[in-house]
């Protein structure tokens, strides 16, 4: 199989699909890899290092779409890379079609087959998706007390606190892996935290692993009055493949001080607040209510090496398999893979991202006689 790896055009996006020892691997196992050139610079890995892997360096984008049968991306594809899609192609990258009907209805009328890191399950868990869950989590409370300052229009406060000072309060919606890693950095800067969460065994969890966090139900009333004495607000809610849930309104906002934080890590799913929507490195903030709100949809891109390698240590077996025997093949022996395909054949396959726009939807397993 010929695998493609492409440079992310994506604004402020440099992290890379592949690395180049996991192409050497590839090249290992028989298979080519062409490199448009310039696709891990902003990674640090030159065209030198996929040359000497075994990988073909080509100038353009339209090289590799000419010549790949399997495309690895970091990012969903911009849509001049849509317009090159051809049925014969197999797009492995995430996605996020819950959040982008527009995406959603291309992708699918270009007959790819089209597999998202983020919904692909493992025994419960999204593999593919977690190291990134754990770089944006760590990334929020960095950038939420960052953005608290001051000079970034925030409230001048430092999380931490100082002695005789108390310290800032921040409160994580979700108790999953970013909202995990999130409390991990706000508690160790010495903020008071509170992880607000709906499933009891995870509360459990967290109360007997997070001592220095606190633990609350998640519900309307609950968030609501916490509000008025929040500093930061990281939002990590996750359903996966669906469109993120609106836990914090308009109307709930104003609760808060002027130049509070809000964080929403969720906006790759469209955002866990009403007031969220989609912004870069480039111009990563603005007000809405009052409250400052960071809603990067690629955070991890912002520390591209360490993301890319803690990217690649879970995407790169999958690859390895797709390519060693073939998509179906692959599905039959590894079921699992199942759920990571989005579409094929010009059907939507992703039942939550089907219900999120109302489109039809075949099963996987079915379009692809699996």
């Amino acid at each position: 199989m010929t695998i493609g790896l492409l440079k992310e055009i994506k604004t402020q996006e440099h992290r890379v699909g592949i690395i180049p020892p996991a192409v050497a691997e590839l090249v290992k196992h028989g298979h080519s890899v062409v490199v448009q050139s310039g696709a891990g610079e902003g990674s640090s890995y030159g065209d030198d290092q996929y040359e000497h892997a075994g990988a073909t360096v080509v100038p353009a984008a339209a090289d590799v779409f000419a010549q790949a049968d399997l495309l690895v991306k970091v990012k969903e594809p911009q849509p001049e890379e849509v317009a090159r899609l051809e049925d014969r192609h197999i797009l492995f990258t995430y996605l996020h079609l819950a959040a982008d009907k527009e995406l959603t209805e291309a992708l699918t009328q270009s007959g790819c087959t089209a597999i998202a890191y983020e919904t692909l399950e493992v025994n419960g868990r999204l593999p593919l998706l977690e190291p990134m869950s754990e770089i944006a989590g760590r990334m929020a409370s960095l950038v939420g007390s960052y953005h608290l300052a001051s000079h970034r229009g925030g409230r001048g406060i430092l999380l931490g606190g100082v002695p005789g000072v108390k310290p800032g309060r921040v409160m994580v919606i979700g108790g999953g892996t970013a909202g995990v890693n999130a409390a991990r950095v706000a508690t160790g800067i010495g903020a008071d935290v509170t992880i607000v969460e709906v499933d009891f065994e995870r509360m459990r969890f967290l109360d007997i692993t997070m001592h220095e966090a606190h633990t609350l139900y998640s519900t309307e009333a609950n968030i609501s009055s916490l509000l008025p004495r929040l500093d930061l607000i990281v939002g990590a809610v996750l359903i996966p493949g669906a469109a993120a849930p609106k836990l914090i309104t308009r109307e709930m906002l104003r609760q808060m001080q002027p130049g509070s934080v809000f964080v929403d890590i969720a906006i790759d799913q469209g955002g866990c607040a009403e007031t969220s929507r989609p912004t870069t490195h480039d111009d990563p903030t603005y007000v809405e209510e009052g409250v400052l709100h960071y809603c990067v949809t690629n955070m991890p891109g912002a520390y591209a090496r360490t993301a890319t390698q803690a990217l690649n240590n879970s995407t790169h077996r999958w690859t390895l398999l797709i390519a060693d025997l073939g998509l179906e093949e692959a599905c039959r022996q590894h079921p699992e893979l199942l759920t990571g395909i989005n579409c094929a054949k010009g059907r939507l396959t992703c039942q939550p991202v089907a219900e999120s726009h109302s489109l039809p939807v075949a099963p996987a397993e079915e379009v692809l006689n699996i």
